[in-house]
């Protein structure tokens, strides 16, 4: 247990930092489309869907926890996006608003699909890969 919880507040830490570096690379104003948790987002959908389709059986628990729940939980946010969503309405932009919450469900679910369908065809496990 006691490793399971340094490897989630490792990976809390590493993940928190690539989001900031992030945020950086796509700074935006109040009011302007949020692409730093858009792209945030998309990608740890992806990534974490490859990891599990990978990585996920065979890894011991620790592992487990500080990739999912650490590293890629703290650099994929739903607060953040619910945040902009609402930022984005309080200055009238409804249909960016709209845009950016359809775009994030849409696009995150076919990144961890195809996060899935890669990692399982590189394991050669076609019985998931065509479920």
């Amino acid at each position: 247990m006691i490793r399971e919880i340094a490897a989630v507040a490792v990976g809390g830490a590493l993940g928190t930092g690539m989001r900031f570096a992030l945020d950086l690379v796509f700074a935006t104003d109040d009011g302007l489309f949020p692409l730093s948790t858009l792209v945030a987002n998309i990608a740890g959908s992806f990534v974490l869907a490859l990891v599990v389709a990978e990585l996920w059986a065979p890894s011991p628990a620790w592992a487990r926890a500080g990739l999912g729940a650490g590293l890629l939980g703290s650099f994929t946010t739903f607060s953040a996006l619910a945040v902009a969503a609402v930022q984005l309405i309080g200055v009238n932009q409804w249909v960016p608003a709209l845009i950016y919450v359809a775009a994030t469900a849409v696009l995150g679910l076919a990144a961890a699909a195809l996060g899935l369908r890669l990692g399982f065809s590189r394991n050669r496990r076609p019985d998931l890969v065509n479920e």
